[in-house]
């Protein structure tokens, strides 16, 4: 595969340049798949904009049952109900991995962790995670080349300081927020990073809680917003990083739920404790509900929410750590397994589109879909499909978001998951394989569940169908290639060598002396 450099892929007209550049590693599905010749009108009562505008939000670790419109009971998210009600709630869409890092690379890149250069959430504090290279193109490059204004705050997770994975390298004009994942475990942290620069948070200093970085995200976002309405299409990337621990909220949030459940206070370890784990943790996920409420108010009021397509989701399932108490809140519920399983559990995923005028209101598509893809879709809703990098992962769901043309499905959908024993999972049709010890190879047995019937996952039917779990099998061998970051086999010297470098930096920059360095206050 020709690695173009992203300044050389941004010169180049054509198809032909834009599948060299794709950045999925071997991978050789379609990139579309719809008869569909377009976006078209759905009842919309004026002619929209040639180029939707989108707003992309992405909550972290929240579970499939968390939101009241997939039927969570205890916790208050009016504003996302109403987002559903107002537009289509996909029941079998499926994030890019059970953990954070690389479930981001395949919405960023199309491609599925058999083929996307981050599979796992390899990286060290302050340095960040194996960041994503310059050859990769992104959702964010792609549509800042169709004239999109592009930006983001929240938590990357793809690349830290001086790496060639840095969002502001990667496609988008504007960025605040989190590049290290170790940084967001706390709301209160010391700095974090308008574009390239570092941004020392002083109240937060010493341990105080002052600036919460959720509500910081907010405002830069919204004031993105008001900077981009009318000054042509903007793409708006939120990656909040709620309702991940530490369970870390405002009293005007917390005062809503303290009190209403018995609790039994988290000492705290690696993650900050809590008093009123229970209150504190339904405290995130109603504050967040807020805030996206704040954003569709906005758009409403810069009179462009017809023009708008809004995407909410989550990167994973529910957290088993910190303090969170997903049985009591049935936060993965009807699903097996939470965060880190490649079990329905750590994968499935809220998924709500709202697009006036365009989108069905009330709408539900059981139509099975993933993270990757997001890129084939919203460059299809740009106009640009025949622009869209072939050899990735991903097929348009244009179709069945607009309610129109041939919607293609996916022969199957693949994970694999690298802590422990390694993990990969196929969903092909209603069928599900699950191997649990991948680093054992095709040696290794596959679990197989039939989703229609046991959406559950508590019943294996491999040794019924043979024939099926060889095909996932196949699939598990053929929808993957080696990467010398990532492999079930022994650790590879390239990894070796980055995690070394990585370590040695991280090292210098937990420093006290490093938080001051080249600081914009």
């Amino acid at each position: 595969m020709a690695n173009l450099s992203r300044r050389q892929f941004l010169r180049t007209i054509g198809l032909g340049a834009a599948a060299a550049a794709s950045g999925c590693v071997g991978a050789t599905q379609p990139s579309t798949g719809t008869a569909a010749s377009g976006p078209g009108a759905a009842g919309a009562s004026r002619k929209p904009a040639a180029k939707p505008n989108v707003v992309f939000i992405l909550a972290d670790d929240l579970g499939y049952n968390e939101l009241g419109c997939y039927g969570q009971k205890k916790i208050r998210t009016p504003n996302l109900d109403r987002l559903a009600a107002q537009g289509m709630r996909f029941t079998d869409h499926y994030s890019g991995s059970p953990v954070c890092a690389p479930s981001r690379c395949t919405l960023m890149t199309g491609c599925h962790t058999g083929h996307a250069h981050v599979r796992g959430n390899l990286g060290r504090p302050r340095v960040g995670q194996l960041p994503i290279p310059d050859e990769t193109v992104t959702l964010a490059e792609l549509l800042k080349r169709e004239g999109y204004r592009t930006g983001a705050a929240g938590k990357w997770g793809l690349g830290g300081p001086g790496t060639t994975g840095l969002p502001n390298k990667q496609g988008f004009d504007f960025w605040f927020g989190y590049l290290d994942q170790w940084n967001a475990h706390s709301h209160y942290p010391e700095y974090m990073w308008r574009n390239q620069k570092k941004i020392v948070l002083e109240k937060n200093l010493g341990g105080k809680r002052v600036q919460y970085s959720h509500d910081m995200f907010t405002e830069e976002a919204l004031k993105f917003l008001r900077e981009s309405a009318g000054r042509g299409p903007f793409f708006l990337y939120v990656p909040y990083a709620v309702p991940h621990v530490s369970l870390h909220v405002p009293e005007d949030s917390l005062a809503e739920y303290k009190g209403k459940w018995p609790e039994k206070p988290y000492k705290g370890g690696h993650y900050s404790g809590h008093a009123t784990p229970l209150a504190a943790y339904a405290a995130m996920i109603t504050r967040m509900d807020r805030d996206v409420g704040r954003i569709v108010a906005l758009l409403k009021q810069l009179g462009v929410e017809r023009d708008t397509l809004v995407v909410f989701t989550s990167d994973n399932g529910p957290t088993y750590t910190g303090g969170v108490d997903a049985a009591f809140f049935e936060s993965a519920k009807p699903l097996r397994g939470l965060k880190g399983s490649v079990y329905e559990g750590g994968i499935r995923v809220p998924m709500i589109a709202r697009w006036p005028g365009r989108i069905k209101p009330g709408a539900t598509s059981r139509l099975p879909c993933a993270f990757w893809d997001w890129l084939p879709t919203l460059m299809e809703l740009a106009g640009a499909a025949d622009r869209t990098p072939k050899g990735i992962d991903g097929i348009s769901i244009a179709p069945t978001l607009l309610g129109r043309g041939v919607q293609k499905p996916h022969e199957y959908l693949y994970w694999e998951h690298h802590s422990g024993r390694g993990m990969q999972a196929v969903r092909m049709g209603n069928w599900k394989g699950v191997r649990l010890n991948a680093r054992a190879g095709a040696a290794a047995p596959i679990q197989l569940y039939n989703l229609d019937s046991d959406i559950g996952e508590r019943k294996d039917v491999a040794a019924e169908q043979v024939k099926i779990v060889a095909k996932i099998a196949a699939s598990m061998k053929d929808g993957r290639v080696e990467s010398p970051y990532f492999t079930f086999g022994a650790p590879s010297k390239t990894r070796d060598e980055w995690l070394a470098k990585a370590k040695a930096a991280s090292a210098r920059m937990l420093k006290p002396e490093w938080l001051r360095e080249g600081v914009e206050r």
